[in-house]
């Protein structure tokens, strides 16, 4: 069992930023891809970016892309997202997801932990 934490939510004005973190446990981390998944109220969860376990992989949606940054630390078994330049529209609760596996991508089958997410609200 892998448990999954996030933190760092928060209220944001519109074109402010903030890093939210994700710590997940277990003694195999740098083994695992990371992803971050996002759910605004009344919509599907959806991808926004995702980390392979080389960390040296990432992919983003295109939402996002340019303004938003995933990054891991091995050493402290947790992964970062650097937002920027928010927007009302980023508005969501903040999910992170393992996968055991390593490879990542934006199929939310493929993650099988996941945190109990983070609210993030920007205003306008």
């Amino acid at each position: 069992q892998v448990q999954v934490v996030e933190s760092g939510g928060g209220l944001v004005q519109a074109g402010g930023s903030l890093v939210l973190s994700c710590a997940a446990s277990g003694r195999t981390f740098s083994s695992y891809a990371m992803g971050w998944f996002r759910q605004a109220p009344g919509k599907e969860r959806e991808f926004v970016t995702t980390i392979r376990r080389s960390g040296t992989s990432t992919f983003y949606a295109d939402s996002v892309k340019g303004r938003f940054t995933i990054s891991r630390d091995n050493a402290k078994n947790t992964v970062y997202l650097q937002m920027n330049s928010l927007k009302p529209e980023d508005t969501a609760v903040y999910y992170c997801a393992v996968d055991q596996g390593g490879i990542g991508g934006s199929n939310r089958g493929l993650y099988e932990y996941w945190g109990q997410g983070t609210q993030v609200t920007v205003s306008s």
